[in-house]
């Protein structure tokens, strides 16, 4: 069963939406990486709230069983909790530019 973690619009520099989880609602921004200088880096960079905390970020990746691109991201801040959430970016049908965030639980 997937969760929905928010929700983000495109922008030119990359996503803007909301977080909405259920022990913090924050607006996010989710921008290109434009100091990226090797692989293992992310390709976003992750903020939140009103001062741009940077909690995350998201590397992107290709479906293996429709070889779509997507943005992973991990989300990690000590207002969300002990533990970094994973999850993915998805569109959301019927709403060009809309994605959900989706909580990707890993063991």
């Amino acid at each position: 069963m997937a969760n929905a973690l928010g929700y983000v619009s495109e922008t030119k520099t990359g996503f803007e939406g909301a977080l909405a989880m259920m022990n913090l609602t924050s607006p996010i921004r989710i921008e290109k990486n434009g100091e990226k200088a090797a692989d293992g880096q992310p390709d976003y960079r992750i903020f939140a709230g009103d001062t741009a905390t940077e909690i995350g970020g998201g590397w992107m990746r290709k479906a293996k069983a429709s070889g779509r691109d997507y943005v992973s991201i991990t989300l990690a801040d000590p207002q969300i909790g002990p533990r970094k959430i994973y999850a993915n970016l998805a569109p959301v049908k019927g709403k060009k530019g809309r994605h959900v965030i989706l909580w990707n639980p890993r063991d």
